[in-house]
Parts: C-alpha cells; sequence; structure tokens
C-alpha cells in the first residue's frame, strides 16, 4: 500500500509561488500516474495535472503556463510548482497517484491566494 502526505501549502499574494510537495512511502514502486487535484470552497474536486509513467505531463486549461509538476520516483516524491499565483488558485491541493491497481490521495494542504 501507499500512503500520501502534502506539504507547502500556506498563504500567498496574487503573483506570487509557491511550491508543493507529496511525499509518497510503503509500495513507493508500485506508484504508476501521479498528480495533483484542488477543490475550492462549494465547488467540486477539478484535475490540475497528472505525470504518466512514461513521464508524459498534461495540465488543465486553468494552470497551463503557470505551473509545472515534477516527480523524483525514487525517492517517492512529487512536486507542483505554483508561479503567478491567482485569487481563483486558492483551495485545498491533492496529491493522487494510482498504485498496486488503486488510486490513492493525500490529505490535502490549503493554498489561498489573497491581498
Amino acid at each position: 500500500q501507499v500512503q500520501l502526505v502534502e506539504s507547502g501549502g500556506g498563504l500567498v499574494q496574487p503573483g506570487g509561488s509557491l511550491r508543493l510537495s507529496c511525499t509518497a512511502s510503503g509500495s513507493i514502486s508500485e506508484i504508476l500516474n501521479a498528480g495533483w487535484y484542488r477543490q475550492a470552497p462549494g465547488k467540486q474536486r477539478e484535475w490540475v495535472t497528472t505525470i504518466a509513467h512514461n513521464g508524459q505531463i498534461t495540465y488543465a486549461n486553468a494552470v497551463a503556463g503557470r505551473f509545472t509538476s515534477s516527480r523524483d520516483s525514487v525517492k517517492g516524491m512529487v512536486y507542483l510548482q505554483m508561479n503567478n499565483l491567482k485569487p481563483e488558485d486558492t483551495a485545498v491541493y491533492y496529491c493522487n497517484v494510482f498504485a498496486g491497481a488503486t488510486w490513492v490521495w493525500g490529505q490535502g494542504t490549503q493554498v489561498t491566494v489573497s491581498a
């Protein structure tokens, strides 16, 4: 089994940057796809980015060009670099991986973009 813990969230002004980290433990060798989702207050959880097992990375249109995701499969780490943050990026961000034929979620980390 895989367990996920996110970190790096916080309060940032519009135009600022944050880097989220996701630490995986357990059977990290079983991780195939990895990525991030987010859920804003009163809204459904939405997909942000996916890093496929072959290294291909895709982004939601709302974050393309501003966010960069990456992973270190050996260390079991997934990252999300967020630049030029906007108030509409305010949400709880969740790390998500597919491992052992199961989708695994972290507990989430709060990102608040406000002046």
